[in-house]
């Protein structure tokens, strides 16, 4: 794996004729965990779900690569198989049983001797036999969630909002496992408002801040979050980074 395994350059991004994103720039190396922050509605989840591939979000300018792969105008599934996963705050219910999801995870990206490994670091052995995300409880749907993730084995995995919900114990399961992620090699994007799930990372590099649809301010992800902490984003322009 290259040092950089996903750079974003200058992307634009259009929903339903509305741009959402505009001339983004990030890069996320082999083994980092960079965070993204920002206001509510500031198009984090929408560059995401771009990066993605999701078809709503139509990239209309700039390029998205994956090591040297150009996976801009790549559909879903094949970023998917490329390397690329996806967390999103809010996974549907199922009617499959949990275990048989991560099974199916499991051996299509051939991780079943990592299967009872991820279950009992996550404690989610309870939720084994029931419906996938089905009344689980926030913290519950997060790590499974996450267990999903781990399973495919991605070369990038972008989270969005993992500790959205969840309760203190959740908080920390779910930092152990984003840090395991990166020692494996993951480059890691996360969209986080919380300190307490950064304070519980060991894998941090750098952080970025959108404003308006913008990536306004990049630098060294603990010394960004603390001054959003301090100050809000008041101080944020939405201007690129240069």
């Amino acid at each position: 794996m290259s040092q950089t395994s996903l750079s974003v350059s200058g992307i634009t991004v259009e929903v339903d004729g509305t741009i959402v994103v505009k001339k983004a720039n990030l890069d996320v190396r082999s083994g980092e965990i960079a965070i993204l922050m920002g206001p509510n509605g500031s198009g984090k989840t929408s560059l995401l779900r771009a990066i993605m591939g999701f078809p709503s979000y139509k990239i209309i300018a700039g390029n998205i690569y994956l090591d040297s792969l150009d996976v801009t105008n790549l559909p879903s599934w094949e970023r998917a198989k490329a390397g690329i996963a996806i967390a999103n705050q809010a996974p549907p219910a199922l009617s499959l049983k949990t275990k048989w999801l991560f099974q199916k995870i499991a051996e299509k990206y051939g991780t079943q001797e990592e299967l009872g490994k991820v279950v009992n670091e996550i404690m989610l052995q309870h939720l084994l036999e029931r419906p996938a995300f089905n009344g689980f409880s926030g913290g519950e749907v997060k790590r499974a969630e996450m267990a999903t993730v781990m399973l495919s084995k991605p070369k990038v995995a972008l989270l969005d909002e993992p500790d959205s919900g969840v309760d203190v114990e959740s908080t920390k399961k779910i930092a152990n496992m984003i840090d395991a992620m990166a020692k494996m090699g993951v480059a890691i994007l996360l969209v986080t408002h919380a300190g307490m799930l950064v304070r519980n990372l060991k894998m941090l590099g750098r952080g970025y801040v959108m404003i308006n649809g913008r990536i306004s301010q990049g630098g060294n992800a603990r010394d960004l979050l603390k001054y959003v902490l301090e100050e809000g984003y008041r101080n944020f322009r939405g201007s690129d980074i240069i």
